[in-house]
């Protein structure tokens, strides 16, 4: 059988790197610590092996493409392309959730630690700059009705197994709360990923190095500093932009404070390469803007995509139920990665 293009250019033509910031360039990819099927990996295999299915009974892909959906405001008449109205995000999670995508963090999807249902596919909840409309917390601690985690909560009840979860990327005084010690506190216990977005939401395409650490360090010890223990995995490049040494994103340290990023994040644009994929590169992870099928840059819109995914469903991951393995159809062999291959379970 001749062998398909990548997935991500099935499904667009290519995997356009844009958005506000522009198209970005390609980077050597990193491998993330401790993967699934390495020497050093944390997960084990499965206590109840005969309770997992037969991958070709479920459709096992997890090769295939994992939309990672990028919000930022929630308004009643939004006048930007990357905002959106509050029925217009509820609309797109109740069609996530009925077709039968399971949300997961950031850094989950990037180290390859998705542990969902077979048969479901996993999807990343992205929000960027921390504002109030994504979280704002009553006087019972409870979300304000409307916000987006409040938005979230309710259709994880109304959809049994779509799990309430999400990653938030962070600036300085998140959610309009000074040091946001309570906000980012809520997140932590309710079972969300707090990432790095810079302190001061500055693109890093022509910073100096010491400015990109100072950004970066900066962020990190603002969440340490609100939760105390918390790690710091993923970061979301204001307006998509890398610095020119793309390695300091990834590591570095400034002012006392370390950090290290096992993701980076673009603006977009298009679905994103399953992390045991050869096309997998943690230093430009792209993303889909959430938006209808018509307007600016429509061709980037989440919905396009998701009408895609649905129409060939063989396209997108699929998971075998079982978070040590990784199960896929034999003709899909040539797309995953060499260091993934301890963990191969192709049918």
């Amino acid at each position: 059988m001749p062998r398909r293009p990548p997935l991500a250019l099935v499904l667009l033509g290519a995997v356009f790197l844009a958005g506000c910031a522009g198209q970005q360039p390609a980077a050597a990819p990193v491998t993330p610590s401790a993967p699934i099927g390495s020497a050093q990996s944390s997960v084990s295999p499965s206590s109840s092996a005969s309770a997992i299915p037969d991958p070709a009974a479920v459709g096992a892909n997890e090769l295939g493409v994992v939309p990672v959906l990028m919000y930022h405001q929630l308004k009643p008449h939004p006048r930007d392309v990357y905002d959106i109205t509050p029925a217009q995000f509820r609309a797109e999670l109740n069609r996530l959730a009925t077709e039968g995508y399971v949300p997961v963090t950031a850094a989950a999807y990037a180290t390859g630690r998705m542990d969902i249902p077979a048969g479901k596919h996993p999807v990343v909840l992205t929000f960027d700059d921390s504002t109030r409309s994504q979280l704002t917390l009553d006087s019972a601690d409870q979300p304000v009705a409307g916000t987006a985690v409040a938005i979230l909560q309710e259709v994880a009840v109304a959809h049994p197994g779509f799990t309430a979860t999400a990653t938030f990327y962070v600036n300085r005084d998140p959610f309009a709360e000074p040091g946001g010690r309570r906000s980012l506190g809520w997140l932590h216990d309710h079972g969300y990923e707090i990432g790095n977005h810079t302190i001061d939401h500055v693109p890093l395409r022509n910073l100096p190095a010491a400015q990109v650490r100072n950004q970066l360090a900066a962020d990190a010890a603002m969440i340490t500093r609100a939760v105390p223990g918390v790690t710091v995995d993923t970061m979301a490049l204001p307006l998509g932009m890398r610095p020119k040494d793309h390695r300091l994103m990834m590591a570095g340290e400034a002012g006392g404070t370390a950090y290290r990023n096992v993701a980076a994040f673009l603006v977009g644009a298009g679905p994103a390469p399953s992390p045991y994929s050869r096309l997998f590169d943690p230093t430009g992870v792209p993303r889909l803007r959430s938006q209808g099928r018509t307007g600016q840059d429509a061709r980037f819109a989440s919905s396009l995509t998701l009408d895609r995914l649905a129409a060939t469903p063989s396209l997108r991951y699929t998971s075998d139920g079982d978070p040590a393995t990784i199960a896929f159809p034999k003709a899909e062999q040539a797309r995953l990665s060499p260091a993934r291959a301890a963990a191969a379970r192709p049918y």
